[in-house]
């Protein structure tokens, strides 16, 4: 099972934003049977059954194990992750596209970043997990208190200047097998201190 795993088919996109299926998912993360299922989330196991065939179908679930259980074989199926993520790309035809209106301070923007983020790196997971490699990436996460907005656009100018030394230091086109890599720096309000400023 996977920690995360990106989806990136329509259909499968779809089927998981059921909310039977969705609770399914998460029952599913640990491997149970349709009738252990049907007992806690309060469905006939016929109905159980015909959501995790679905989901099956559509890889979001795998069979771990099938066993005898008096009369009948009982199967018992597990989530193929313990959470999942929506590509922009399972709407490939109205995904936000980042070239469409380049603007540093748009939140906007941000989120068409943002998604195309998610639309990559799924893609790779996928390529990865298919060539049983390992996918190089790095990320950070943090947050900062500012003071003022002054001090907060200081930051992201600062940053920026930062970033387009750093960037400048390391790119190289010549380099004979080289590889690009994509950098996104995001700054936004942290939703707690958001719901904060609403109040």
């Amino acid at each position: 099972m996977f920690e995360v795993a990106v989806i990136e088919d329509p259909s499968a996109a779809e089927v998981s934003l059921d909310p039977v299926r969705a609770r399914l998912l998460a029952e599913l993360v640990e491997p149970g049977s349709a009738t252990m299922l049907a007992a806690r989330v309060g469905l006939p196991r016929q109905k159980v059954n015909y959501h995790l065939r679905t989901l099956e179908q559509h890889g979001l679930v795998e069979l771990v194990e099938e066993r005898r259980k008096g009369n009948v074989n009982e199967r018992l199926l597990q989530a193929t992750a313990a959470s999942y993520v929506i590509s922009p790309a399972a709407l490939a035809a109205v995904q936000p596209d980042p070239a469409r209106s380049p603007d540093r301070l748009s939140a906007r923007w941000l989120l068409a970043v943002s998604a195309r983020l998610v639309r990559d790196v799924g893609t790779l997971i996928t390529g990865a997990t298919r060539a049983k490699k390992r996918l190089a990436t790095f990320a950070l996460d943090g947050e900062v208190r500012f003071a003022s907005a002054a001090d907060r656009a200081a930051f992201a100018e600062e940053l920026a200047g930062f970033m387009a030394q750093l960037v400048a230091k390391y790119h190289d086109e010549q380099t004979e097998g080289g590889r690009p890599h994509r950098v996104v720096v995001a700054l936004h309000p942290s939703v707690n201190a958001a719901k904060e400023d609403e109040s």
